[in-house]
């Protein structure tokens, strides 16, 4: 266990989830709440971005720095606009089998699209569901099948490899595909598959080293994991759901937090909060 001091930056939240760091701020979805929000750790200041049909969750930004946000109920992605209108991106209904989740942006501005695959909760089998991507265009493709609830995501400093989060798997692992210079997937591997069966992997963030640290929300703890696959660091944070690396320096590692996931206990405790803890290395793309 690492000995890390955590800080409390922000709290009062629903449940804040899908944390990025773009353009010196913090964007996070409030996912009960229908907001995206953006926070200046420097200040505090909390700026609304958008309210979401459907409820957002996973984020990414276009190249032009446009924002893209999956709508969990409607599986659709809607774009920001740069007058903050929404505009849908893509529909995914063809593809995802259930509600959207987390997602990933890569160079190129194409998102990879998670889906729960079905309403089930454990201990009953989750259904296997397909891995979207989405070209800059909207067009969607699926580019991987038989996912076991896709959550974080995170591509390596080089752009070569898309590491996923895959929840419900027994055990729970993180998997890797090889990315294709069209953005399909190939190769698909097992970095890690987590020997204690209270990691549930959610969120993750990719450091400079190819590290993922990884939100594990049933045990209290956020991982790193190297690319060996050796889990390296372990912190004690309370339910924690996904995890960013940002700041001025990239050592800041952003833990978004919430007492419950159930969105009712949710939006009435409002227990939410973003955490602060400093790490070594820093972020794979500090403005990513």
């Amino acid at each position: 266990m690492t000995d890390t001091a955590v800080e409390t930056i922000l709290s009062d939240l629903v449940f804040p989830e899908c944390p990025r760091w773009h353009d010196g701020r913090l964007w996070f979805s409030d996912i009960h709440s229908g907001l995206v929000l953006r926070l200046d750790p420097a200040t505090g200041d909390v700026e609304q971005v958008a309210e979401v049909p459907g409820n957002p969750a996973g984020l990414g930004f276009l190249p032009d720095g446009r924002l893209l946000v999956a709508s969990v109920h409607e599986r659709k992605l809607y774009r920001v606009e740069d007058d903050g209108s929404l505009a849908v991106h893509a529909d995914l209904h063809a593809i995802a089998s259930w509600h959207l989740n987390d997602m990933t942006v890569d160079a190129r501005g194409r998102a990879y699209v998670g889906n729960y695959g079905d309403d089930s909760a454990p201990p009953a089998p989750p259904r296997p569901a397909d891995l979207a991507m989405v070209e800059p265009d909207g067009s969607a493709h699926v580019v991987a099948e038989q996912m076991l609830f896709a959550n974080g995501m995170a591509i390596t400093p080089d752009g070569s490899t898309l590491v996923v989060a895959e929840t419900r798997a027994t055990p729970g692992r993180l998997s890797t595909f090889r990315i294709e210079a069209d953005g399909s997937l190939v190769d698909r591997r097992v970095l890690v598959a987590f020997d204690d069966p209270a990691v549930l992997p959610d969120g993750i963030a990719m450091d400079a080293e190819s590290g993922v640290w990884v939100a594990s929300p049933f045990n209290d703890l956020v991982l790193r994991v190297d690319a060996a696959g050796v889990v390296t660091d372990r912190i004690a944070v309370p339910h924690p759901y996904a995890v960013a690396l940002g700041g001025v320096d990239g050592r800041d590692l952003f833990v978004c937090t919430a007492d419950t996931w159930v969105p009712d206990e949710a939006l009435r405790l409002r227990g939410g909060a973003i955490r602060r803890v400093r790490v070594t290395v820093p972020a794979a793309r500090p403005e990513s």
